[in-house]
């Protein structure tokens, strides 16, 4: 019988952790240091019956049936289209950037002669980063670019992100798109989409198989060891070891700290039913606080609840002993925090049952969807691995 340990309880732990027990047929035990499974995907019921979503919202949307179907085995999604908008100058801006946002910031005269434009230039194309638009050669195209950075991207990012802009990695700058039209969806996906009942409930379901075991508030770190190229659990070997964590942790900060963003999320209930004019806003100059959402919009089911409940996002510096800031959110990616993270990604290969999966694992930005495909197909590595063990 095979020792399998997989650290973390999130989004790639328990996929990874149904796989091996189901196809496999190898017990597993998830070592999860928080009270709960679901990781930041964690929801729960509120004491006034709204469904929130306790480390801020998780929306799915994907291109790939399958990917949205593995998640339609565990509960029922329904069609969700996220939608949201920024509060710049005093007023509710359109999100995702669109034609209406050219008007709305630039007025009505100054739009007609941008989108054609748009229309000209990016022929065909659906979205567009917001960053080409800034490095465009055409300069009404530029203009435009520059007073959508400077009033809705600069000071999002730099309070986001607290350090100086050139040294964002270029793959984060360039997460953010304008429509190419009048779509008001967040995200342009084929498939996009929430659990009726909650993440929780799917996780639930995705962990109830008789092969897995799941430790909470248990830090896996005590209990880790290294030993003649081999990595150990209480001492004992262990065939193979899935890592979700921060991978410093894991290496004891041999190579120094990896920086990661966390936040401070605060909550206010309201006695009205609808509170937001969307359900998350974005506030880029104001000060401290990045977004809200009001979960009330995101239900499938509101009936006889009353009031809705809004959270408030401070972003802050990731920092395990903080009473607040405790929980690593995003990887802060710049050319020196990748080149600390390859030599823990060096180091890993040493030990030959040691598995390294996930955004803090990988120091990756990385949404659901992508989450979800990468945990299926690094399913196919271990298994490679364990058939041969």
């Amino acid at each position: 019988m095979k020792n399998i340990i997989i650290v973390g309880c999130g989004c790639s732990g328990a996929i990874l952790s149904r796989k091996i027990a189901e196809e496999l047929d190898c017990p597993v035990q998830i070592v999860e240091r928080r009270p709960h499974i679901a990781g930041n995907m964690y929801d729960e019921y509120d004491e006034h019956g709204i469904l929130i979503q306790k480390y801020g919202p998780h929306h799915f949307y994907t291109n790939n049936y399958k990917v949205f179907a593995f998640w339609e085995q565990y509960g029922e999604l329904f069609t969700h289209y996220y939608k949201c908008k920024n509060l710049v100058d005093g007023r509710y801006i359109t999100r995702p950037f669109n034609f209406l946002t050219i008007q709305e910031l630039m007025g009505r005269e100054k739009a007609a002669k941008i989108i054609p434009e748009m229309r000209r230039v990016f022929e065909g194309r659906q979205r567009v980063p917001v960053i080409e638009l800034l490095e465009c050669k055409n300069s009404i195209i530029a203009e435009y670019g520059n007073v959508l950075f400077d009033k809705c991207f600069r000071p999002y990012i730099q309070k986001m992100w607290d350090i100086p802009l050139e040294k964002i990695d270029r793959y984060v700058l360039g997460r953010r798109a304008m429509a190419m039209g009048y779509d008001e969806r967040d995200a342009d996906y084929d498939f996009q989409g929430l659990p009726k009942n909650g993440w929780t409930k799917c996780f639930e379901k995705l962990l109830d198989h008789r092969n897995i075991r799941v430790k909470l508030n248990t830090d896996a770190l005590e209990h880790i060891s290294f030993e003649n190229n081999h990595v150990l659990y209480d001492n004992e070997f262990v065939d193979c070891l899935i890592f979700t964590g921060p991978i410093d942790e894991l290496f004891q900060f041999k190579y120094g700290k990896l920086p990661y963003r966390s936040l401070d999320i605060r909550w206010n209930h309201y006695d009205s039913d609808s509170v937001l004019p969307a359900e998350g806003i974005s506030y880029p100059q104001a000060i401290g606080y990045v977004r809200e959402t009001e979960y009330r919009k995101m239900m499938f089911d509101t009936s006889g609840i009353q009031g809705s409940t809004v959270s408030t996002e401070y972003p802050l510096e990731y920092c395990r002993e903080s009473d607040i800031g405790n929980e690593p959110y995003y990887p802060v990616i710049t050319k020196e925090s990748l080149e600390i993270y390859h030599q823990y990604e060096v180091e890993s290969r040493r030990y030959g049952n040691i598995f390294l999966c996930g955004r803090l694992a990988e120091f990756r930005y990385i949404d659901i969807h992508t989450c979800v495909e990468h945990a299926l197909e690094y399913f196919e590595n271990i298994k490679t691995y364990l058939t041969r063990v």
